[in-house]
């Protein structure tokens, strides 16, 4: 099956684009989902030089109404602020260790049974 998606770039014209988070989970529910996301887009826009017209956020999809970018498409921008939001979200999610690990890293291998117990939690 052929692929019939038509991308028009170049002639200056604005960009109504939707995008959902993975597997439409509400991601962006928080507000500091949301913050680093709205960080993020302001950086790749000054990076990328192209209009915000308008922005909608929701817990598991944005819109963007944008412009063109006079550097990049705007399939490229998307790809970009995409990477980095996730890479940002999941950054700071990852550095709160489980409890779990937490007696793990206390005990230092002095008590097994402390170990074992850690890890049927």
């Amino acid at each position: 099956m052929r692929n019939r998606l038509e991308r028009r770039y170049g002639h200056n014209h604005l960009h109504f684009i939707t995008c959902s988070c993975y597997r439409r989970l509400p991601l962006l529910r928080t507000a500091r989902a949301r913050d680093v996301f709205l960080k993020v887009l302001d950086q790749v826009r000054t990076q990328c030089q192209f209009l915000l017209v308008g922005l909608v956020i929701m817990p598991e999809h944005f819109h963007l109404l944008m412009g063109e970018s006079p550097s990049s498409n705007p399939s490229r921008v998307m790809q970009v602020l995409k990477q980095r939001v996730s890479r940002k979200l999941r950054h700071k999610r990852r550095k709160q260790p489980a409890s779990a690990q937490l007696r793990v890293a206390r005990a230092g291998g002095a008590r097994p049974a402390l170990f074992l117990a850690a890890a049927l939690l």
